[in-house]
C-alpha cells in the first residue's frame, strides 16, 4: 500500500496551497520539494538558475527526490519540472499516488503574475508563449506520470482538496 501523496503539474496549478491543506486533511506532513533544494543549496531557486544554471538544479532535484521520494504519510508538493526526469517519477512511484494539478492558461498566466521573479523559466518578455510552449512539451510527461488528474482552474482549494480525497478513497493501492 502507498501512504504518500505527491502533487505534480505546471507553477500555478495549486500544488502548494492544495498540498498543505490536502496534508492537514489526512494528517500527514507536507513537504515542499523547492523548499528542500533551496535548504540543501543554501540559496534560492532563482539564485540556483542564475549562478550555476538549471542543469545544476536538476541534479539538486534528483538528488533530493531521492532522499523524500521513499517516506511514508507524506504529502509533496514538486516542482514543475520533476517530471522530466523518469528517475523522479519512477522514485516517487513506488510510495505515493501521483495527483496532477492542470490549469488553464488564463489561470496559470494569473496566478503566476506577480512571482516572476521567483519563476526563473517565467523570465522572459512574453510569458504567456512561454507557459504555452513550456505546457506543449510537459502535458505528456505529467499525464504518463499520474495515478490522478484534477483541472484547479475553476475549483476553490477546498474542492480540488475534497475531489483528490474521494480519488484517493477509491484507490486500492492507497492506505
Amino acid at each position: 500500500m502507498k501512504t504518500s501523496v505527491a502533487l505534480i503539474g505546471f507553477m500555478g496549478t495549486g500544488k502548494t496551497t492544495v498540498g498543505k491543506m490536502l496534508a492537514e486533511k489526512l494528517g500527514r506532513q507536507f513537504i515542499e520539494l523547492d523548499e528542500v533544494i533551496e535548504n540543501k543549496a543554501g540559496k534560492s531557486i532563482p539564485d540556483i538558475f542564475k549562478q550555476e544554471g538549471e542543469i545544476v538544479f536538476r541534479e539538486l532535484e534528483i538528488e533530493v527526490t531521492k532522499d523524500i521520494a521513499g517516506r511514508k504519510n507524506v504529502i509533496i508538493a514538486c516542482g514543475g519540472g520533476l517530471i522530466l526526469n523518469k528517475i523522479n517519477v519512477d522514485r516517487l512511484k513506488q510510495e505515493c499516488i501521483v495527483v496532477y494539478l492542470t490549469a488553464s492558461l488564463g489561470v496559470i498566466l494569473k496566478r503566476t503574475s506577480n512571482d516572476a521573479g521567483k519563476r526563473p523559466l517565467l523570465a522572459v518578455p512574453d510569458r504567456s508563449r512561454q507557459i504555452k510552449e513550456l505546457l506543449k512539451f510537459r502535458r505528456p510527461y505529467y499525464r504518463n506520470s499520474a495515478d490522478i488528474i484534477v483541472n484547479t482552474s475553476k475549483m476553490s482549494i477546498n474542492t480540488v482538496v475534497h475531489r483528490i480525497m474521494e480519488e484517493l478513497q477509491d484507490n486500492e493501492s492507497f492506505g
